[in-house]
């Protein structure tokens, strides 16, 4: 598998798809390996796909210093990739926690991102929150489901504070368009690919400051893409129109019934959008 060396020595992995100009993909979790992402539902028969597993994760090497699972920090071990890669500019998709990683990426390297497509982001950031009511309100578009009812029954237990181990299993459905068994095979799959101790580290105090992110994204000229999962519970459509609004020239989609993993439920639509953003 290829590999490279961050700035302070960690041996970092990644996974190369398809062929044609690169695109470097940020898994989420946080601190996830990039097996999750499987070839992003063919997006790899577009675009060559650099698929990286964060350091501590997947086959890339444990650092010694622990504090070096910080977002900030993390954005060094990119900008080594681009520079292993010989590349003067970077297309970067990332997803979910991922893209906290590629907005603080871009804001200290903005000239070194051609296109910027964040997938169901996370959008702590750049400051942005996602109230209980917009998740609820969110999930009540599945009450025709035969699982709503315990499962939305955990998530108002989840919200109230009153949450039991088995609560968390209970919303597993919500993070899907469809609880149907290919679904269920990817979420099982993922058990033991995040790394906890670097997830604890990568947003601890003072990694993000909102407003100075958000002002070089306001600088950011270049064209980017927010894509929403109709049904995503994680981060509801309207907490990603909001993070849209950050960017001069972004192109807000919101991908019908989906989820959070939305080249999981409709793997043909994610490519066609992502594609067509791309080139």
């Amino acid at each position: 598998m290829p590999a490279f060396s961050a700035p302070d020595g960690t041996t970092l992995a990644y996974h190369v798809f398809g062929a044609g100009t690169p695109l470097i993909c940020l898994p989420g979790g946080p601190m996830q390996d990039a097996d999750y992402l499987g070839e992003l539902g063919g997006l790899s028969a577009h675009r060559q796909l650099i698929m990286v597993d964060p350091r501590g994760t997947g086959r890339s090497a444990t650092p010694e210093d622990t504090t070096s699972y910080r977002c900030d920090r993390l954005v060094d071990d990119v900008e080594a990739l681009r520079e292993h890669l010989g590349l003067d500019r970077i297309d970067l998709l990332a997803h979910c926690a991922g893209a906290n990683l590629a907005a603080l990426y871009t804001a200290r390297h903005p000239r070194r991102v051609g296109k910027l497509a964040l997938i169901t982001p996370s959008p702590f950031a750049v400051g942005l929150a996602v109230t209980g009511e917009a998740r609820l309100e969110v999930a009540r578009l599945r009450e025709e489901e035969p699982w709503f009812a315990a499962a939305f029954a955990a998530l108002e237990a989840i919200m109230g504070g009153k949450a039991t181990d088995g609560s968390w299993t209970a919303i597993d459905p919500f993070f899907y368009g469809r609880w149907d068994a290919a679904a269920q095979a990817h979420h099982a799959a993922q058990e033991g690919h995040r790394n906890d101790e670097a997830a604890a580290a990568f947003g601890a105090e003072g990694v993000y400051d909102p407003a100075a992110t958000r002002a070089a994204l306001a600088a950011f000229d270049a064209p980017v893409l927010l894509l929403a999962g109709e049904v995503d519970l994680n981060t509801p459509p309207s907490v990603v129109a909001e993070y849209a609004g950050l960017f001069p020239d972004a192109e807000f989609v919101v991908q019908p019934r989906a989820g959070h993993f939305p080249w999981v439920d409709n793997a043909d639509r994610f490519v066609a959008t992502t594609a067509k953003f791309l080139g």
